[in-house]
């Protein structure tokens, strides 16, 4: 019987580890009613740091812009926002429910031809060459197992001049979440900077979004200029 005296505080309640690793499994590739429901709490938690990365790539009207690894759908939205009637939004995600809520949410997009939706990984992006304007991949490389093929398949579909959003949360931050010991491989900035710079893509901006040391970070890259001209 649980009484006031043998009642455990509730500081020391601790999540079970199977929970943890289901939590960390649905994060990482949503599938099925839990993936939806992961999804829609992303939507709510990380709308902000979507538009500050939206707002990161400057881009125009008319532009053609990405989001790889778009989970709940939000980035999807605020990209068309940002391209307006004139422009395209390409979605590449994994999760097949995430690509199914998607198909539904975006229906008017999708048959206006606005929008082009890709079951794929970072990896193997099925996107032309130098065929985008910006990209923005938020809280997806704790998830890669090869962290330079994916930075040289985004240097291969940015335009001259393009530009890159990473979003990643503040990797000592990560550490004291229990969920990242299931899966998730929290990579210091630096090494992330390091990945695109050997792709040819050259950090231009490291943004803070938030206060403290705990702050978001966007990571902004675009390609390497070429040597000029002898």
């Amino acid at each position: 019987m649980d009484t006031p005296r043998n009642r455990k505080p509730m500081g020391t309640l601790k999540t079970p580890a199977p929970m943890l690793r289901a939590l960390a499994e649905q994060l990482g590739h949503p599938s099925g009613l839990r993936g939806r429901m992961v999804g829609r709490m992303l939507n709510r938690r990380n709308r902000g740091i979507i538009r500050a990365a939206v707002n990161a790539l400057e881009a125009a009207p008319g532009s053609r812009l990405a989001d790889v690894g778009f989970g709940g759908g939000v980035g999807i939205e605020l990209l068309l926002e940002r391209v307006g009637p004139d422009g395209h939004v390409d979605g590449v995600d994994r999760s097949e429910t995430m690509l199914d809520a998607a198909h539904r949410r975006f229906r008017d997009a999708l048959t206006a031809g606005r929008l082009s939706l890709f079951q794929a990984s970072m990896e193997y992006l099925p996107l032309a060459d130098a065929s985008l304007d910006g990209v923005i991949t938020l809280n997806t490389f704790y998830f890669l197992p090869d962290l330079g093929r994916a930075a040289a398949e985004f240097a291969r579909v940015l335009r001259p001049g393009g530009r890159l959003v990473v979003g990643v949360f503040d990797p000592a931050a990560m550490q004291r979440m229990p969920v990242v010991e299931y899966g998730f491989r929290v990579r210091p900035t630096e090494e992330i900077t390091a990945a695109l710079e050997s792709a040819g893509l050259v950090q231009t901006r490291h943004l803070r979004v938030g206060r403290g040391p705990d702050a978001y970070h966007l990571l902004l890259a675009s390609p390497a200029l070429p040597p000029a001209a002898a």
